[in-house]
């Protein structure tokens, strides 16, 4: 979106591109959503999509494709081995990351694996600026342990600081000197924290961790599945960048980091993945890992057509005017709640518009789960599917007892040139009904419970009849509208 100013009224996001395919949406009535939340088990993962109306459950694989990247879905090679298609994604890697070595991969979390397995063994830590869910788990699946080392200011709900994302580099070398050198299997930067509102880092802090994991023989590997929002903050909020181009930044990233991967559901906006590197002794001991979990080393467990969307869907990732537009409505959508005094996450960050749920619904214990409770809640009085980033989206310790987040979360994702702003509009009326009715909303205990992630498929019910209650209150103020 460019920077153009409306004489008449407020500004508000301008798109930069035309709808030409659409998809028929349904808004079901709300005692179908009652039926729907029940049988899903309090789990927004578990909904099905015809019960939906607005999915802002994830930005993950439902970002919209471009015209050119369906065209390029029709050139597709499908050799098993040597295709073209394969060919044209390298050659793209090269030009923008300037990464001599790529291994597809058919999502992030198969990188994850691939790289855990190689180089995660018991005993050994990784330092990352925050967790993400699934790497935790590939993580510890393999014997080490995650050492989040955030700055500070990276876990206030509310703050002005515009790269809450960043690592604390003192802490860095603290737990270096701690632990020693030979026990940090790599330090992970994850561009765009997810699980703490989709904060950026900025090139300046990237640049201060690579120092340090020179000075110790310590390899940095970046997590670039959110790397489009975060290029375009740093080129927003990061004084020395500002002059730069968007593939200038994205190639200073790139020479900072000894490996890349990313998940094409978010980079790209196509579904596969990759790991791109300049080491070739990293590639040798990684392209074993990808031939045996993925397939073979020209398509890595993906489609073939998205190959080519991916591709091209990097090259557009170069274009400031398709990377803004999901910071641009986040940030809307985060004012407009503001101003109704509803909790949200400051400043505005990548991927979603996140709710504070400690303070949405301050009176659910975190025992009793809030950031679920709320998008429950959020899903029975509107449609909308947002997703937990909270209690629920962490592990129980060794012990079984409950490890609360630092954050109580909801999400609601906001996919790249999927919504419009009257959707936009939809949502934030039916929040801030939420918000000024939130005393009716309760708690949430578990009735089926996995070890390992248990946010994608756990169930859950109700701890009284606080639902039933709610959807008295709608009806009484909502009649017989949807």
């Amino acid at each position: 979106m460019s920077e153009v100013k409306f004489f008449y009224g407020g500004n508000v996001p301008l798109e930069m591109h035309k709808v030409r395919i659409v998809q028929k949406l349904d808004l079901v009535p709300i005692e179908r959503r009652l039926e729907a939340i029940k049988e899903a088990g309090n789990n927004t993962f578990l909904l099905k999509n015809q019960d939906i109306y607005l999915d802002m459950l994830t930005d993950s694989g439902v970002n919209a494709m471009s015209d050119k990247q369906l065209a390029a879905m029709m050139e597709s090679d499908d050799s098993y081995a040597g295709s073209a298609s394969y060919t044209r994604l390298e050659n793209k890697i090269k030009e923008i990351f300037g990464m001599e070595y790529f291994l597809p991969a058919h999502q992030g979390r198969a990188c994850e694996n691939i790289i855990s397995q190689a180089y995660v063994k018991p005993g050994t830590i990784v330092p990352m600026n925050y967790h993400f869910t699934t790497t935790k788990a590939h993580i510890t699946l393999n014997g080490g342990t995650v050492e989040e080392l955030i700055i500070d200011e990276g876990l206030k709900t509310t703050s002005d600081y515009p790269f809450k994302g960043n690592m604390d580099v003192e802490k860095l070398r603290a737990l270096i000197a701690k632990h020693g050198p030979e026990k940090i299997a790599f330090v992970r930067i994850e561009t765009g924290t997810n699980l703490i509102g989709g904060q950026p880092h900025s090139l300046e802090n990237m640049r201060e961790v690579k120092k340090v994991c020179d000075e110790y023989g310590i390899m940095l590997v970046l997590d670039a599945s959110l790397l489009a929002d975060n290029l375009y903050f740093i080129k927003k909020r990061e004084e020395a960048c500002k002059d730069m181009s968007i593939r200038e930044i994205t190639r200073a990233i790139a020479e900072l980091s000894d490996i890349i991967y990313f998940s094409a559901r978010k980079l790209g906006c196509a579904r596969g993945g990759g790991i791109c590197t300049n080491n070739k002794d990293v590639y040798m001991k990684l392209r074993e890992l990808v031939t045996l979990y993925e397939g073979f080393l020209t398509y890595g467990g993906m489609s073939i057509r998205e190959i080519e969307a991916i591709a091209v869907g990097l090259e557009e990732t170069m274009d400031e005017n398709m990377i803004n537009q999901g910071p641009q409505f986040i940030a809307y959508m985060c004012e407009k709640l503001k101003e109704h005094g509803i909790p949200v996450i400051t400043p505005p960050g990548g991927l979603g518009c996140h709710l504070n749920a400690m303070e949405f619904v301050d009176h659910i214990p975190q025992s009793q789960y809030p950031a679920g409770a709320l998008a429950s809640a959020l899903y029975l009085v509107s449609g909308v599917r947002g997703m937990e980033r909270g209690t629920i989206s962490e592990q129980r310790n060794e012990d079984g007892s409950e490890h609360f987040a630092n954050t109580e979360l909801l999400r609601l994702a906001l996919p790249r040139r999927v919504f419009t702003l009257s959707q936009v509009e939809y949502a934030v009326d039916r929040i801030r009904w939420l918000y000024e009715n939130r005393k009716l909303i309760g708690g949430l205990s578990f009735v089926e419970e996995p070890k390992v992630l248990r946010f994608f498929f756990g169930k859950l019910e109700p701890v009284s009849d606080w639902q039933t209650k709610l959807v008295e209150k709608f009806k009484a103020d909502f009649g017989d509208s949807l």
